[in-house]
């Protein structure tokens, strides 16, 4: 994956585009949210943490480690979150697809659905992957089912795994996509959507 390419997924109802340093504005509406942060590693709950997670946003796409993007609800033009690749392995053709969290009036319309197949279809179609990963806290009992209904396989648990911000050590749980899946899974699951991608 070209870390450098500006990535732009789209299809009638939603774009993932490279976050931008200008999205701070459209951010600040929509991310000072404690339900969003709940069952995530980082918080965003003032200006000093937006700053520490656009930093780190782009820190880690300079590192090719993680790529961020913004979710642009086409309907309206505005932003109504965030997702990203990570933990990208091209040895073994296998990343992680994350990171991802969405405004409160966006929860629940099917936006995710829209991002997640845009996510896996370039990964599989356009990079080849063979493998992609998602994972979330145990006790991320929304999250758990969303992934279950997009095809993932849950795979297992590791214990005591990431270090949460309130102290608490959680245990993760790990889902996957495997390629030889994706037909399957493309044509059942996500039936009738398509995707437009630029790079």
């Amino acid at each position: 994956m070209d870390f450098n390419s500006d990535i732009r997924l789209e299809n009638s109802h939603v774009l993932l585009r490279p976050f931008h340093d200008s999205d701070q504005e459209q951010l600040q509406t929509i991310a000072f949210d404690d339900d969003i942060w709940r069952f995530m590693i980082s918080r965003i709950s003032n200006q000093q943490e937006l700053d520490a997670w656009m930093q780190a946003a782009l820190r880690d796409r300079e590192k090719e480690q993680r790529y961020t993007f913004m979710i642009v609800d086409k309907a309206t033009g505005k932003l109504a979150g965030s997702t990203a690749y990570g933990n990208v392995s091209e040895r073994d053709k296998r990343l992680e697809i994350g990171w991802t969290w969405l405004a409160k009036d966006y929860r629940g319309s099917g936006l995710n659905r829209h991002c997640k197949f845009l996510l896996l279809s370039y990964a599989f179609e356009v990079q080849q992957y063979e493998r992609v990963e998602l994972k979330t806290d145990v006790l991320n009992l929304r999250s758990r089912q969303a992934m279950r209904k997009i095809g993932a396989t849950e795979e297992g648990i590791l214990r005591s795994h990431t270090l949460m911000q309130d102290g608490r050590r959680r245990d993760t749980i790990y889902y996957s996509i495997l390629r030889p899946e994706w037909e399957a899974i493309k044509a059942t699951i996500f039936a009738g959507l398509s995707m437009q991608h630029s790079s």
